[in-house]
């Protein structure tokens, strides 16, 4: 079994901070994996840390974690809402899928809150801000565990 956890960002994740903070907070996506990479290290992991705003590299990222990651931690952004591509590339994975989101996506617009991300994830953090990430690598560890 790999000893990596990813850690994948969709659109727009960059301008955490900046981005509409009254939503996302003002923590940056470098405070982000700062945490994320303490976490998984806590844990006995290592963490690629990655974002892109392009869904064809978030499909190479995902296949790419078929081959080298014990779990995947995924915060699709947009994608969540419309991408069969990312979908049906995490459907190829035997590993544990967190999807998290800094926002309660249930509570946001309609057009918010059904992520076809969930139909393969393992479990789903939203609401928690940047601590999600750190509830999503724990819970991905312990899934691990068993």
């Amino acid at each position: 079994m790999s000893d990596t956890f990813y850690v994948l960002n969709g659109p727009n994740l960059n301008l955490l901070g900046v981005r509409e903070p009254h939503l996302y907070g003002s923590t940056t996506l470098r405070e982000i994996e700062a945490q994320c990479l303490e976490v998984a290290q806590s844990l006995g992991f290592a963490c690629e840390f990655r974002q892109t705003n392009h869904e064809g590299v978030m499909v190479d990222w995902v296949q790419e974690a078929r081959e080298k990651a014990a779990a995947l931690v995924i915060n699709p952004a947009g994608l969540s809402f419309r991408s069969i591509p990312l979908l049906d590339a995490l459907k190829t994975l035997d590993q544990p899928i967190a999807e998290v989101h800094l926002t309660n996506i249930h509570r946001r617009d309609a057009l918010y809150q059904t992520s076809l991300v969930s139909l393969a994830a393992t479990g789903v953090i939203c609401g928690f801000g940047p601590f999600g990430y750190e509830m999503a690598l724990r819970a991905v560890a312990r899934r691990l565990a068993k």
